[in-house]
């Protein structure tokens, strides 16, 4: 099962969760990331159209990579993976709310049930995280 798994630095009490299927999140995380190689996909689609038309900054939504460690290098890249929660709260927030509120993002992602609220969802954590100081990392599972 595809699923986005969120760490945290922060000790002490349990972050906000998910409350559904995290699996269109990475989808939209995976083909905003491939948008800038010309794929032509529908989420790869409505990641341009955040960044050039609504100047939506994703980078911090492309911050993200495989969680199973097959070498070395992979522990490096998970280590180089934390991130400053404060961007990526507001990057998700905005995104969720244009792809609720702009009818081309809402086409483009109807085939994606929920992807607005797991966006909310991850803003939700990424602020969590924030308040406490911590730092956050994004992995998936296939």
């Amino acid at each position: 099962m595809t699923m986005l798994l969120v760490e945290t630095t922060a000790r002490g009490d349990e972050p906000p969760d998910f409350q559904g299927d995290t699996a269109p999140l990475v989808y939209f995380m995976s083909f905003a990331a491939a948008e800038r190689f010309g794929a032509q996909h529908e989420l790869a689609q409505a990641a341009s159209l955040l960044k050039r038309q609504l100047k939506i900054d994703l980078s911090p939504l492309l911050r993200f990579s495989s969680a199973e460690v097959e070498d070395a290098e992979d522990v490096e890249e998970l280590e180089r993976l934390w991130q400053d929660p404060g961007p990526l709260a507001e990057t998700a927030a905005r995104v969720a709310e244009a792809l609720r509120s702009h009818p081309r993002l809402r086409e483009l992602a109807a085939s994606y049930e929920g992807l607005p609220d797991r966006l909310e969802e991850l803003a939700a954590i990424a602020r969590w995280a924030a308040e406490r100081g911590a730092r956050i990392r994004l992995t998936y599972l296939l």
